[in-house]
């Protein structure tokens, strides 16, 4: 869910339309995909919803997505796709007028004939938005183009890159970028908490910290204060 200033709320999710299969031949999750309901009115009421984007990419079904409206009310979207059954892509989508229409990008590749069960995050700071994801087993984020699509290259964490999930970032005022993530978690298995923060130049600052002691099914929320500093909820 998202909700700007002007009283738009979003509300955003993946699943299978009605008489997909038969449309289109495609069975499981390669048929499903993203959908929106749009309230003009503060979330009073909702017209019936409609798919965000017309690209059949699929939607990876345990994946969980994450959309997000600035406050300039430009809407920013995340999602795994399924296409195939193998391609499990890091789409980006966005709309620059209040989320009546949506243009799309791929992101990030992988392909695994599995579901990564991974769950990604954005956040913004009034003049930036960035986002983060998992790919691999690696956590990466990326500054977002105002107008729409990735302002640069993805930016991995630093250090070995196996077992990292459940990616949260922050942005401050300054610009500085904290990215949270998990290490070692998986079904019904707990593991540590890592994080980076970044200058404004995306370049890291100090070295990465890690703590133990994530249970089962938790993960972090990243947090940034009008003062520029920084928390994280776990």
């Amino acid at each position: 869910m998202a909700a700007d200033l002007a009283g738009n709320v979003d509300v955003a999710w993946h699943g299978i339309g009605m008489g997909e299969a038969a449309a289109t031949g495609k069975e499981g999750e390669a048929r499903r995909q993203v959908w929106l309901a749009r309230s003009e009115d503060g979330g009073r009421s909702f017209p019936v919803e409609e798919k965000a984007w017309s690209r059949a990419t699929g939607v990876c079904g345990c994946c969980g997505m994450k959309i997000l409206a600035d406050r300039t009310g430009h809407i920013s979207a995340l999602y795994r796709s399924a296409t195939e059954s193998v391609h499990r892509d890091i789409y980006l989508l966005w709309s620059n007028d209040r989320g009546r229409t949506f243009d799309g990008q791929l992101l990030h590749k992988w392909d695994v004939n599995a579901c990564p069960m991974s769950s990604m995050d954005a956040a913004e700071n009034g003049k930036e938005t960035v986002a983060a994801w998992e790919t691999g087993g690696q956590v990466y984020w990326v500054r977002l183009d105002p107008q729409g699509g990735a302002a640069g290259k993805p930016a991995s964490a630093p250090g070995d890159g196996r077992g990292r999930k459940h990616p949260r970032i922050a942005i401050n005022g300054n610009g500085e970028v904290l990215l949270a993530w998990t290490e070692g978690t998986g079904w019904q298995k707990g593991g540590s908490l890592a994080w980076q923060v970044y200058d404004g130049a995306g370049q890291a600052r100090g070295v990465k910290k890690q703590l133990p002691g994530i249970p089962a099914w938790s993960f972090a929320a990243a947090i940034a204060h009008p003062d520029n500093t920084f928390s994280i909820i776990y």
